[in-house]
């Protein structure tokens, strides 16, 4: 059978997925036998000699395996067990792919600009601004209707768009179809979640959306997209919020590589590479990595609780991943899962194409409405369901020298770009060794400690800190962590949450207050981060209120009790005390000498810290943690 009898036998065929991946000059086939499965754990790859080759749809419902809120649409966690998987050349399967326009009808989002703008306000006042949070990403939809009157209508819809997608968009990681029924999704993916090969986990978070103008992009508009303060603080964030769940799955932490421009056919977007050793179970990988924070938020528990109560309908397979689990030489399986974004759905005529904005301090209403406008128009415009703009086809002649560059090859843009890292922390940029290091080299080898996670994973993040300290950790939650095993540590890290430190009626709140307490009163070893604080702080009987405006993803350098630090603040929340107080009880106090606000606290075997010494933005956050953890250790 020829490729093109092969390809024209699809719109029959009752489930497949066509396959472009970035870099490739074939179009995989897979088919197979369906099967849906309840749990990550479930998806069927076997063992030994009965390995299989499994192609994954994972809905974001599924992050409830984490523990995490989401409303349950009934998504399946859709399998195709591979019976057959073929590398067809990539120009003789386009050619074969139908190419007749399918007419979209009653198309237009879901919320009115007016209504989205309106959620924008409300989860900047209601979440941001009450410290739920750093960012959050809000969704809508974009729908419409297709002609379904004709055999096979829907399978020759994605045939086309597929078609469409592999000729007009360049840059995406995936390109895909799958058709099964009842789920047809047609998409181009810029962003590789989650890929483990060979023992290397890698992650590729993408953040800042920069539409292309008429003409196409140049030196000039590039520079005015990466000189945006809520573009470079955004991608920050999501970097520190993919780096926690890297933690949590390789030995050695993640490093980070990059930043780089991903540039598409109509959007341009900025990333980063994080890249770890892990020898988990991949499905293992994938739930502890569900979901990528550029379209969920961070920290990305309550970002979930955050988007269960501003969405109005379940997510569906948006925001989640395609995942291809595929047998390798060392007797388990290899994983490449992008997420599920750029991507049309198609059910029994009714078309969606899930778009979200990512909210920031710094959001501006009118803006976010403007960004799932381009981004919904970019798929729309990618498979031809509205008029392509010509000159998004190709690079503008006056800004491309002839010889294959693009406007962001420029000197400059790249000189912007690797500045970027002058603001990070060497801690993450550099080569890491997960094992702990020899006696004789670190500060406090031997002893152990005990992270109080409340909520929010950048505890992941300062357990590998600690672990290069020498310190044997372990992470435990608010609602889990017995007072035995804390009684049992040297050092109890109470770590960071979101919400308001004074909140009377949050349990998890008050049980870190319960914990910083006990602990101070037994005199036992004491570090606490962040919300914990803030809890220590009033404790002291050290004023806490909100901040004129929150500190999230900012950087500071900040006296810290005689030394400047460069440390990362995400904080909605402050102790705040006269200006000029070096002192209040027990308690050296180091604060802005303007306005009170106190950066850290110790005293007699505790310590603590406002800013996060473990993010990205911590150049000195290694130091600083080793100078406060060597204070409450004595």
């Amino acid at each position: 059978m020829t490729v093109a009898d092969r390809i024209r036998t699809l719109a029959d065929e009752t489930s497949f997925v066509l396959l472009a991946r970035e870099g490739s000059d074939s179009v995989e086939l897979l088919t197979g036998d369906l099967v849906d499965v309840e749990n990550l754990a479930d998806i069927p790859l076997g063992e030994g000699e009965d390995r299989r080759e499994v192609f994954a749809l994972v809905p974001y419902r599924q992050v409830r395996e984490r523990g995490f809120e989401a409303q349950d649409d009934g998504a399946p966690l859709r399998c195709l067990v591979v019976r057959e998987h073929l590398h067809l050349p990539f120009d003789e399967v386009r050619a074969a792919l139908p190419s007749e326009p399918i007419d979209l009808h009653d198309g237009g989002f879901d919320l009115s600009d007016e209504d989205y703008a309106a959620i924008v306000e409300r989860v900047i006042a209601d979440e941001i601004g009450r410290g739920e949070g750093a960012n959050f990403v809000i969704r809508r939809d974009y729908t419409a209707t297709i002609d379904t009157t004709a055999p096979n209508a829907e399978r020759i819809a994605a045939l086309t768009w597929f078609r469409a997608l592999l000729e007009h968009e360049r840059g995406a990681y995936w390109t895909f179809a799958v058709v099964t029924p009842g789920v047809i999704a047609v998409g181009a993916s810029p962003e590789a979640h989650v890929v483990a090969q060979d023992g290397v986990v890698t992650m590729n978070p993408i953040s800042g959306t920069f539409r292309h103008p008429a003409g196409g992009s140049t030196v000039a508009t590039l520079t005015e997209f990466l000189s945006s303060t809520k573009e470079t603080e955004e991608l920050f964030m999501v970097v520190d919020e993919e780096l926690k769940m890297m933690s949590a799955v390789c030995a050695d932490g993640g490093r980070i590589t990059g930043p780089h421009l991903k540039q598409m056919s109509r959007l341009t977007h900025t990333e980063y590479m994080l890249r770890g050793r892990s020898r988990l179970d991949p499905r293992d990988i994938l739930r502890e990595t569900m979901f990528a924070p550029t379209v969920t938020g961070s920290p990305m528990q309550n970002a979930c609780t955050v988007i269960r109560r501003h969405e109005r309908k379940p997510r569906g397979y948006y925001s989640g991943v395609a995942a291809l689990f595929t047998p390798n030489g060392e007797g388990g399986h290899d994983l490449d899962a992008p997420i599920l974004i750029r991507t049309v759905y198609l059910d029994a005529g009714a078309l969606s194409v899930p778009v979200g904005a990512t909210l920031v301090r710094h959001s501006e209403p009118a803006g976010e409405v403007g960004e799932t406008h381009g981004k919904a128009a970019g798929v729309l415009g990618a498979i031809g369901a509205v008029a392509r703009d010509a000159v998004a086809e190709e690079r503008a002649d006056a800004d491309a020298p002839g010889d294959g560059r693009t406007p962001g090859d420029d000197p400059g843009i790249q000189r912007l770009l690797a500045s970027r890292n002058a603001r990070l922390a060497e801690f993450w940029i550099n080569p890491q060794d997960g094992a702990p290091a020899a006696e004789t080299s670190v500060p406090f080898a031997g002893r152990t400690a005990v992270v109080v996670d409340a909520e929010d994973r950048f505890t992941t993040m300062l357990a590998h800190q600690l672990r290069h300290l020498g310190l044997s950790v372990r992470i435990l939650s608010w609602a889990q962590a017995r007072e035995e095993e804390l009684d049992a540590a040297d050092l109890v890290v109470a770590g960071p949450g979101p919400g308001d430190p004074r909140d009377g009626s949050s349990p998890r709140i008050a049980r870190m207050r319960e914990v910083v307490a006990r602990r101070r009163a037994d005199g036992r070893p004491l570090l606490a981060v962040c919300l914990s604080h803030q809890i220590l702080a009033d404790g002291l009987g050290i004023r806490l209120a909100a901040l004129a405006s929150p500190h999230q993803g900012l950087q500071k350098s900040v006296p810290v009790f005689g030394e400047d630090a460069s440390i990362g603040f995400y904080n909605t929340f402050t102790a705040r005390v006269a200006p000029g107080t070096t002192a209040v009880g027990i308690a050296d106090v180091s604060a802005d000498p303007v306005t009170g606000d106190v950066f850290a606290l110790r005293g007699p075997g505790f310590a603590s810290v406002q800013g996060h010494l473990e993010s990205i933005l911590s150049r000195d956050g290694m130091a600083t943690l080793q100078r406060l953890v060597s204070h409450a250790l004595g």
